[in-house]
């Protein structure tokens, strides 16, 4: 791969980590966090969403082919990184590492969760709908490996959000950059919480 390629490759890879593929994100954990108030306000939030016009195109263009690219690449950049964790220590380092390793783990965790729900529910001939997310956690061992794969998901993207913002040159100054640290941070225990909230709704049937 040349490196004018690679590099718009890479900016391409990281501007559709955020959008389209974290704005996703955001509204799919948006939608699961009604769980939390009860199996009418999740069902009822699945149906909005799953009612709004042209759903397969949108899915197709908006979700699938972004999310593809995004995971294609992404596993090359994984294994073909430097990693200098070990040698220097520093947190930027070892964040690095670890948005390599979480984005491994995102993308095992992502084919099993559209496999296990929308390639089910199509299989099945059936909505996805709150009873079939607590049969999916009458598992326990299904609810670790959710958190699992949640806190990977989550972690991934808001460290994503991080590098995104400084490979575009939206943040520059060490200053700035420290600051959105502890933004992106915000951003990670935030949707973390949200999505665990809504795995325990799910697992205790709200």
């Amino acid at each position: 791969m040349s490196e004018k390629r690679e590099f718009f490759y890479r900016r391409l890879h990281s501007l559709l980590g955020v959008v389209p593929v974290g704005v996703f994100l955001i509204v799919h954990l948006t939608v699961n966090h009604f769980a939390a108030y009860g199996e009418e306000s999740f069902n009822n939030a699945v149906h909005f969403m799953e009612s709004l016009p042209f759903l397969i195109l949108l899915q197709l263009l908006i979700i699938y082919l972004p999310i593809i690219f995004h995971a294609v690449l992404g596993v090359y950049i994984a294994l073909t990184a430097r990693n200098n964790a070990k040698r220097y220590g520093f947190l930027r380092n070892w964040l690095f590492l670890f948005q390599r390793i979480s984005g491994i783990i995102t993308l095992i965790f992502l084919v099993w969760h559209v496999w296990e729900t929308r390639i089910a529910a199509a299989l099945g001939n059936t909505e996805i709908s709150f009873d079939m997310m607590e049969d999916v956690f009458s598992n326990p061992f299904m609810i670790w490996f959710y958190i699992i794969g949640l806190l990977s998901t989550t972690f991934h993207f808001a460290n994503g959000l991080w590098s995104f913002l400084v490979s575009w040159g939206i943040i520059v100054s060490p200053r700035s950059q420290q600051i959105t640290t502890y933004v992106t941070i915000i951003v990670f225990i935030a949707l973390s919480y949200m999505g665990i909230r809504s795995i325990l709704a799910f697992a205790m049937g709200a």
